[in-house]
């Protein structure tokens, strides 16, 4: 399969690269703020099914660990893509830091352009102050990612270097042979499904990136033990048994009241956007630290929005050699597992998700990784079932016989009949009378009762009551 080309934004930080990406993607995609290094990880976009636009996390001095596993993202960008955009403030002279990215960038002997950026705000330094950096003239251009100068031209420029088929590289490899990666150029059949959606939800620190990048078989998103890592939404998309995937790795939501104004503000909105978008939520959960109330939160959250849900264990190797009575400060009663105690935790604090999976994980292993796929495509043929009407209206009958609503002294709730009107969560209508006098104890009785026939594994399945007239 062919793959489409790769253009890289690079460039020191805050020279506009993220609202470039978002003014050529037309969407917001990439974080945009006023802060410095706002993008740490590399975000990605296919711009106009042509080629594919990866804005990289700003150039600066790697003073720790971490900075420089973000550095060497950046050269692993500039490695991989076909085209280098180096982006500067048009309205600044160059500095030595932006001589070396240019002097790199011409190295790799790619396509070079230079992107002059800002150019709106009317103080843009004239071209001749930018030839000391080595990138040809006829390959510099004024863009303004608030008005939008120049930036149809830059496109129409960069797609006229590619080739008529729009592809410039071979396929790429490394991936598991059960996968390979999916393009807009990808041949479709005519039963084509659209990409399955899955969302990768959880607090920080507790392994999404890390599952991420296992999942996807490579480094995209930053792994780091600090905090915060992940402040985009970073996609990628996958091959599993025919069927294409959609991953989402989210930022880190912690507790409202502890959310830092700005950047980490605006993640949790593109959580919960991602959320919405969705068509599976992975809620992860550490193992390490099983109880918690805003992991309970977010899966209310995915059960209002009517979106598959599998619970993920991370960080399962762990619990190989932990003592079950320090993790969860109970009597270890015949010879039970810490693992036995985690999902005993789990189906106490989750007990209106009993119909959720729970699968173990580790990405350092690799555990039960797979099987995550797995689950996913069970989940959405669940949440695309339709349930004949004469089958619910049976189990309808059955629930009235075995266990009669209750009502008021003169009046009784009547549910006469039962009808499915939709998928994507399964949405099951009940005509009658007075229905508003069901308690809320029956209508979970008559959930059961359909759930004891078709499971729906995974899935929240919805109810409407309806009061006819006579």
């Amino acid at each position: 399969m062919k793959r489409l080309p790769i253009v890289a934004l690079v460039g020191q930080t805050n020279a506009g690269k993220s609202s470039l990406l978002n003014r050529m993607a037309r969407k917001n995609i990439a974080i945009v703020a006023r802060e410095e290094g706002t993008t740490r990880d590399n975000v990605v976009a296919t711009i106009d099914d042509a080629f594919v636009l990866i804005d990289t996390a700003g150039l600066k001095d790697p003073s720790d660990d971490f900075e420089a596993s973000i550095q060497e993202q950046i050269q692993d960008a500039i490695e991989s893509a076909d085209v280098i955009l180096v982006t500067l403030d048009s309205s600044k002279y160059f500095d030595h830091k932006d001589a070396k990215i240019a002097k790199d960038a011409l190295r790799s002997k790619k396509p070079v352009y230079l992107v002059l950026n800002k150019c709106d705000l009317g103080e843009s330094l004239p071209i001749t102050e930018f030839r000391a950096l080595g990138i040809a003239p006829e390959n510099t251009y004024y863009t303004s990612a608030t008005t939008g100068q120049g930036i149809n031209e830059l496109k129409r420029s960069l797609k006229s270097v590619f080739s008529g088929d729009g592809s410039l590289a071979p396929v790429v490899t490394g991936l598991a042979p059960s996968f390979s990666v999916v393009t807009s150029e990808s041949p479709r059949k005519k039963d084509f499904q659209a990409p399955l959606k899955i969302a990768l939800i959880g607090r920080p620190n507790v392994g999404k990136s890390s599952l991420f990048n296992t999942l996807s078989k490579k480094q995209q998103a930053v792994v780091s033990s600090k905090q915060g890592t992940t402040r985009d939404v970073n996609r990628v998309s996958v091959k599993y048994k025919g069927r294409e995937l959609e991953i989402l790795d989210t930022a880190g939501l912690r507790k409202p009241g502890k959310r830092e104004v700005g950047i980490e503000k605006f993640s949790a909105i593109r959580t919960l956007a991602a959320i919405e978008e969705a068509d599976i939520c992975c809620l992860l959960v550490d193992s390490t630290e099983p109880h918690s109330k805003l992991d309970q939160s977010l899966a209310g959250q995915i059960v209002e929005a009517g979106k598959g849900i599998i619970m993920v264990v991370t960080k399962s190797d762990l619990l190989e050699d932990a003592e079950p009575t320090n993790f969860f400060g109970e009597e270890n009663v015949g010879n039970r597992t810490a693992a036995d105690f985690l999902l005993d935790a789990l189906e106490k604090d989750y007990n209106f998700l009993p119909y959720a999976p729970v699968v173990l994980t580790s990405s350092e292993t690799g555990q039960n990784v797979t099987q995550l796929f797995e689950l996913a495509l069970e989940i959405d043929e669940n949440r695309h079932m339709e349930v004949k009407t004469s089958e619910l209206n049976k189990i309808l009958n059955e629930a009235i016989i075995s266990h009669p609503p209750a009502g008021l002294k003169n009046t009784r709730p009547k549910p006469k009949y039962i009808v499915q009107t939709d998928v994507c969560p399964p949405w099951f209508v009940v005509h009658g009378h007075d229905l508003g006098l069901l308690h809320w104890s029956w209508k979970r009785f008559l959930e059961r009762k359909i759930r004891e026939k078709y499971p729906f594994v995974g899935t929240p399945i919805m109810f409407s009551y309806r009061n006819d007239k006579n």
